[in-house]
């Protein structure tokens, strides 16, 4: 039978088959042997084929079907492998927060990248907007700024006092949508406030590091309304940006993309090259300082040999 992969705990995956069976199944051990760069063959978002096994009686993943597309990370254990962290994504909400915990927008900028390079649209989700200070009102009117003009669209959230959650819920209609940032920022209320018969575990903020804790173990889809899923993940503490090359890094920024046409060289990597129209829309303000910092801060690391093993 056809099935879509709903959760994966290592040795067991929860998947909804076509007729609606919720089944546990196991992975045989051709698929773990196979020669991949990824520490999970099958990730959540994937179609398989299942098969019941006569003797055992158990559920088998026969085949995983072709993805179409799919976003990972460095393995946060193993440093030289990639994780898949979710597959065939429509859209994705990248949910952060300026305070209760700060969110960087190196870390926002790194997904983005790492969205662009898998063709994942994505939305920016600012929760807790209802605690928000004047200082870290300056931060949201800069997001607010900078990435709609990228042509990133920006949602304001309260998932305490369901403030645009509705907008959210308008992106969903029959989507398999990603949520993705750190620990304590809100995702899993942000789930419970779309459909609270869902009911997600969720937790405070550590007193002692202002952190988030984990409440999310493992990536998990659920169907937030008919034929509409969202795949809530567990916070993530660093992404790292791999599998790009140097040269190919500044088409993943839109805005940078869009003035490499005019530097001086094809291959410029605009940061000590002459007649760069980058560096000079950074100058012009056309570019803001804080995206080309993150652009140069990927590309450090990209270069790093102790990053990745290249």
């Amino acid at each position: 039978m056809k099935a879509k992969v709903l959760q994966s705990t290592g040795s067991w995956y929860q998947i909804k088959s076509d007729a609606g069976q919720l089944l546990n199944c196991r992975l045989p051990g051709k698929f773990k042997q196979e020669n991949i760069s990824s520490t999970n063959p099958i990730a959540v978002g994937d179609e398989v084929i299942v098969r019941q096994d006569i003797e055992s009686r158990d559920f088998i993943i026969d085949e995983i079907l072709k993805r179409k597309n799919y976003i990972v990370r460095q393995s946060p254990r193993q440093k030289h492998l990639k994780h898949i962290i979710a597959s065939n994504i429509d859209n994705a909400l990248v949910v952060i927060t300026i305070s209760q915990p700060r969110t960087s927008l190196g870390f926002l900028d790194r997904f983005l990248v790492i969205a662009e390079a898998y063709h994942i649209p994505v939305t920016i989700v600012i929760n807790k907007i209802d605690i928000l200070q004047p200082k870290d009102k300056i931060i949201f009117d800069k997001i607010v700024e900078i990435y709609p003009s990228i042509g990133y669209k920006v949602i304001g959230v309260s998932a305490k006092e369901k403030k645009g959650i509705d907008a959210i819920q308008s992106l969903m209609n029959e989507q398999t949508t990603l949520l993705i940032g750190h620990s304590g920022v809100g995702k899993s209320s942000i789930v419970n406030a779309i459909n609270p018969q869902l009911n997600l575990k969720t937790a405070q903020l550590s007193n002692k590091w202002n952190k988030g804790t984990h409440t999310t173990t493992f990536a998990t889809m659920y169907e937030i309304f008919k034929d509409s899923y969202i795949i809530d993940t567990p916070g993530i503490k660093e992404l790292f940006v791999i599998e790009i090359e140097p040269e190919e890094l500044s088409g993943y920024f839109k805005e940078i993309r869009a003035y490499s046409s005019g530097c001086q060289y094809n291959n410029c990597l605009h940061e000590n090259e002459p007649n760069c129209a980058v560096k000079r829309a950074v100058i012009d303000g056309d570019i803001s300082e804080s995206r080309y910092e993150s652009y140069i801060a990927i590309l450090d690391n990209i270069r790093s040999v102790d990053y990745w093993e290249r």
